[in-house]
């Protein structure tokens, strides 16, 4: 029973194909079960409801926690993983997080780790570093919260509008530590991984390009379902706050996410 085709404003992968859905596209949903395909799939929704497959459906993630060990640092595993694999062979390669991954291996392979946890799942044996930066990527945007949750969104952004740098890094330094366990340690253990690459002369992907790529999946939004115009106000904040952040000390990130993890701190 598919409504009348609507604009998507947060990207969600397709029911009928699996591809995801990108933003501003044109997308059905079902008045009944919700169920979300591309204008195109529409003809493939067969009739009633019931009778649609929908383990075909990726399922929807909960927030980070969901995913985090039991014990510090609360670091999801697929983030562990894809972060050692780039780490250990993407750190030459050009325009790392800004050059896509073929989409059909990044939910394979993002399925395939989100399946085996904590367990080892042979990320070596993807050919092309890209899609391993495209898993990461896609499981944090597949999050039912970002990183920067809903409640601190407002915090995030108006620390970054400080204008003076020393005051700007104290109260960002202050918010970040009043984040969940799991979103502060992950956001740590990211922000010393994006560090290094930003260092990374081969990759081009200086802070200012970093903040860019990872602006909209980290900060994200102050709602679940944001209008068109708060999407256009947020993204340079967005961008703005991923790039205060990275100018924040290496010693803050390592004394919040330790030095007993599995990925030597960077830097």
């Amino acid at each position: 029973d598919p409504a009348p085709c609507l604009q998507i404003i947060r990207p969600e992968p397709c029911a009928a194909c699996g591809s995801r859905i990108r933003f501003g596209k044109a997308a059905c949903k079902c008045c009944r079960c919700e169920l979300l395909v591309h204008a195109k799939c529409r003809e493939q929704c067969p009739g009633p409801c019931t009778s649609w497959p929908c383990q075909r459906a990726l399922p929807r993630q909960g927030v980070l926690a969901d995913f985090a060990p039991s014990v510090p640092p609360l670091v999801p595993a697929l983030v562990v993983q894809c972060v050692t694999e780039v780490e250990t062979r993407g750190l030459a390669e050009t325009g790392l997080y800004r050059v896509p991954g073929a989409e059909q291996l990044v939910r394979e392979w993002k399925q395939r780790l989100l399946r085996a946890g904590s367990a080892p799942a042979g990320l070596g044996a993807v050919a092309d570093v890209h899609v391993v930066c495209g898993v990461l990527k896609d499981f944090l945007r597949g999050l039912k919260e970002p990183l920067v949750t809903f409640s601190l969104h407002p915090a995030f952004l108006q620390a970054a509008d400080i204008p003076d740098a020393a005051a700007c890094n104290a109260a960002l330094c202050h918010v970040v530590t009043k984040l969940p366990p799991a979103n502060r340690d992950t956001l740590a253990f990211l922000m010393l991984h994006l560090l290094r690459v930003s260092r990374s002369p081969p990759c081009k992907m200086d802070v200012l390009n970093l903040s860019r790529v990872f602006g909209p999946t980290l900060v994200g939004h102050g709602c679940a379902n944001p209008t068109p115009l708060v999407i256009m106000e947020d993204t340079p904040r967005q961008c703005k706050v991923v790039a205060r952040l990275l100018s924040l000390p290496p010693d803050f990130w390592r004394r919040l996410v330790g030095t007993e993890q599995e990925v030597p701190v960077p830097l």
